[in-house]
C-alpha cells in the first residue's frame, strides 16, 4: 500500500475500482490534514487528491447511468409483458365468428 505522506508513491498507479480510488482519496485527505508536508508536497498531494475525486465521480456517474439503463429496460420489458398480456386476455374473451 502506498504511503499517503509520500506524494511520489501516491502517483505510482491509477486505481481501477471506486473502492481503491476512494481509499486512496481518504489517505490523501488524512495526509493533508496532518499538515506535516512541505508546501510543494502538499500541493502535489492536493492535485493528486483532486484527480482521485474526479475518478470517483466518474465511476459513480457510470454506475448511476448503468442502474438507470437497467431500470428503464426493466420498465419497458414489464410494459411489453403487460401490453401482450392484455392482448391475450382480449383474444380469449372475444368469441370467434361462427362459434
Amino acid at each position: 500500500m502506498p504511503d499517503a505522506t509520500d506524494p511520489a508513491q501516491m502517483n505510482s498507479a491509477q486505481p481501477k475500482t471506486f473502492e481503491e480510488s476512494f481509499s486512496r482519496l481518504e489517505e490523501t485527505v488524512r495526509a493533508l490534514e496532518a499538515g506535516k508536508l512541505s508546501l510543494d508536497d502538499a500541493t502535489r498531494l492536493f492535485e493528486q487528491g483532486m484527480a482521485l475525486a474526479k475518478r470517483c465521480n466518474e465511476l459513480l456517474s457510470a454506475a448511476e447511468l448503468k442502474v438507470t439503463r437497467l431500470q428503464t429496460a426493466f420498465a419497458e420489458q414489464m410494459r411489453f409483458l403487460q401490453d401482450n398480456g392484455a392482448g391475450l386476455e382480449e383474444e380469449a374473451e372475444t368469441p370467434e365468428p361462427g362459434a
